[in-house]
């Protein structure tokens, strides 16, 4: 979460509400939006000085903003710049791997509700795919556009190519 939050504080300095509003907009599937996870985050980036804030009034409401620093900026452009590492851990995975415990009708009637939720995140990543090839911008901003649309691209092909292989172990679990 910490990254995340660094590279959208890179974009631009924003509110807590404005930081779950992206998140929730298609990188929710890279961490919790939660207002206590991106607090707790904000904190950890304050406590190492990689975040300020500054308190603003606007239309009457105190509002917190949050910037990244110098050294925020340099922390996240080493992790940026650094390999990427393969990496295997799956919560979801770890329910597949027990679900023989679970009885057969909570099995499949579960597998069934998780199919659901990955179709509607593949509407949500596939209409995000849309929008943003229909964003037209120059010079260092269309890097970053690419690979954020990259990454929405990645994110709507895994719950396509999930999608599928629930599908399967659903006719199987039924046959």
């Amino acid at each position: 979460m910490d990254k995340v939050i660094l590279g959208l504080l890179l974009l631009q300095s924003r509110t807590i509400y404005q930081l779950r509003k992206r998140i929730d907009e298609g990188l929710d599937m890279l961490f919790s939006s939660s207002t206590g996870s991106i607090q707790a985050a904000l904190s950890k980036l304050m406590n190492r000085e990689y975040v300020r804030c500054e308190s603003l009034e606007e239309g009457g409401r105190k509002k917190r903003l949050y910037s990244i620093t110098e050294s925020g900026k340099q922390h996240f452009r080493e992790w940026v710049n650094s390999p990427i590492e393969a990496k295997t851990k799956s919560p979801e995975a770890a329910k597949l791997y027990f679900l023989g415990f679970s009885d057969k009708y909570n099995r499949a009637k579960n597998v069934r509700a998780y199919i659901s939720q990955m179709q509607e995140r593949h509407a949500a990543l596939d209409a995000i795919c849309a929008e943003g090839e229909t964003i037209v911008v120059d010079g260092e901003g269309r890097d970053i556009l690419e690979y954020q649309l990259a990454a929405a691209r990645y994110g709507r092909d895994l719950m396509s190519f999930n999608i599928g292989w629930y599908e399967r172990l659903l006719r199987e679990m039924e046959g």
